[in-house]
């Protein structure tokens, strides 16, 4: 890291941490993986951001996967610009929401009916508690690696063994909470039979991330999202889909467009916000009538619904729609992406592996590519520290942890992949 390339970035920091815990608002964002400073963002435009010192990079995190259509996309800017001149919030119905969820739900088949949300952790933990009290049971089933959020029941830390009730990952959580949860192996079809095999009737519902995100981007094993639907129909469970990620990102119908499996509910957020706070969960209508006021299940939001979000949303949506072979281009990024640099890496004299679905990608420092969070933690994190600094340095931003998947947009043209990929030659060079 070099001191002077970021010393603005470094002051705005160190002033941050005096007034925000860790410096940050969200964890990720304080670099503690990698070490170092953060960049502090000053502008965004496309491909590319700008941060304090005015350092341009090439930005494969995309404020975690909303920009698909890259940064300050002209479409959604101007439809933010409108519904500001109308007002930024009423708190009260309007037409805009019912366009939203009938765009939602014509886009996403499973979801018949759609309630709006102000983030992926409000839309996850609302359909949770939906499942439950649909169900009137307690349990629930997640995926180790898998994150939906940080709602309590959510934060926990797997055991050994094939599947174990959870555990407290994180002060605050309340030990009879986490008992709640079960927890199993990503991609392990035994493991998971047991689980249900074990706890069936007293399980509402089994959530999954349908490609991961967060312990790096790991598709499903061949049939295995299948096998998780099979389950839950045989025990009366439901199947929650967390599309947070996914949704409109690895492609149009998010993960069950593209796998052929349809869950129970859907939670949605990220790519459907336009760069704004929007999350959203949904699906079968007899689900969705226990939510209040139609049902008993309570959850409410004074922002749900806001008028600038809705907006930025609908605008990416209908592009994202209407724009022929958009999706085909942008897997196409992915993939240039992720396979350059696992060769180059390679080539290096590093183990590498990668994998890629739609517009998520990720590089591992460990051949063969893993395919659960325990072969995720075999990775060489050192090394992948050493060369996120080392891109870093040469204007390539990439996710500030080993354990995050990569995102392109549709502005990661050809020509920004092979500035990348030459970037990578040079900082493995000077890796050594």
């Amino acid at each position: 890291m070099t001191t002077e390339r970021y010393s603005t970035s470094q002051k705005l920091y160190a002033r941050a941490c005096e007034l925000m815990p860790g410096g940050v608002n969200s964890p990720v964002r304080a670099f503690k993986s990698v070490g170092g400073t953060p960049v502090f963002v000053d502008r965004a435009k496309g491909a590319h951001f700008w941060d304090a010192d005015g350092n341009k990079y090439i930005d494969f995190v995309g404020s975690w996967g909303p920009m698909i259509l890259g940064h300050a996309h002209p479409k959604v800017i101007q439809a933010v610009q409108e519904a500001a001149a109308r007002g930024t919030s009423y708190g009260a119905p309007t037409r805009l929401e019912n366009e939203f969820a009938e765009l939602v739900c014509e886009l996403v088949p499973s979801v018949e009916v759609v309630r709006l949300v102000n983030s992926g952790t409000e839309a996850t933990m609302s359909a949770l508690r939906l499942a439950r009290g649909f169900t009137g049971r307690p349990k629930i089933v997640k995926f180790r690696g898998c994150y939906h959020g940080h709602e309590d029941s959510m934060l926990v830390e797997a055991g050994s063994g094939v599947a174990t009730l959870g555990i407290p990952g994180t002060p605050g959580v309340l030990a009879e909470v986490a008992r709640e949860t079960i927890t199993a192996p990503f991609n392990d079809f035994e493991g998971l039979t047991e689980v249900f095999a074990r706890h069936g009737s007293e399980i509402a519902c089994c959530i999954i991330e349908p490609v991961t995100g967060n312990m790096g981007c790991i598709p499903p094993a061949v049939g295995y999202l299948e096998h998780v639907r099979e389950l839950c129909t045989a025990n009366g469970a439901l199947l929650i889909f967390d599309e947070v990620m996914t949704g409109f990102r690895v492609a149009l119908g998010g993960a069950q467009g593209l796998y052929g499996v349809t869950p129970d509910l859907t939670t949605l957020g990220k790519v459907i916000g336009g760069g704004l706070p929007v999350g959203a969960y949904g699906g079968r209508a007899d689900i969705m009538a226990h939510i209040a006021p139609s049902g008993p299940v309570y959850q409410a939001g004074t922002l749900s619904g806001n008028p600038l979000a809705v907006s930025a949303g609908m605008a990416q949506l209908r592009e994202l729609r209407d724009t022929e072979g958009l999706y085909e281009r942008l897997g196409e990024a992915a993939r240039a992406v992720a396979e350059g640099l696992c060769e180059r890496v390679k080539a290096a004299g590093f183990a590498a592996s990668c994998t890629h679905v739609g517009g998520m990608f990720s590089l591992f420092f460990k051949d063969p590519a893993p395919t659960c969070y325990a072969e995720v933690k075999q990775a060489d994190i050192e090394a992948f520290n050493r060369f996120f600094w080392a891109m870093l340095d040469r204007g390539v931003y990439m996710a500030p942890s080993a354990y995050e998947a990569g995102f392109v947009s549709t502005a990661h043209t050809p020509e920004v992949v092979a500035e990348v990929l030459a970037a990578a030659d040079d900082a493995l060079a000077s890796m050594g």
